[in-house]
């Protein structure tokens, strides 16, 4: 949420949320699907970087303003302190 127009591959998204990619994959194509994320697939030669394109996902804006409401919302239901978002810049 500090920069929410970067993009990030699913594996990096993974290590990030210490989740296996088995467990973070659905995730994120259910939150594609709501229209929280876009997504992307790489274009690079596969051949020449020696690995497969990797598929970036970045917040859409309806995901940018719909997240921290939902955070708000988990933390009220836990007792715990609203987390305060300040997006650097913003959506491109």
């Amino acid at each position: 949420m500090a920069r929410p127009a970067d993009e990030h591959y699913g594996l990096e998204v993974s290590e990030a949320a210490g989740l296996a990619p088995g467990s973070i994959y659905p995730i994120l194509i259910r939150l594609e699907q709501y229209g929280w994320l876009e997504s992307r697939w790489e274009d690079i030669d596969t051949h020449a970087e020696g690995r497969p394109a990797r598929r970036y996902y970045r917040l859409s804006e309806k995901g940018a303003q719909q997240v921290p409401l939902a955070l708000a919302k988990t933390n009220r239901r836990n007792g715990r302190s609203p987390v305060n978002f300040r997006p650097e810049g913003g959506l491109a």
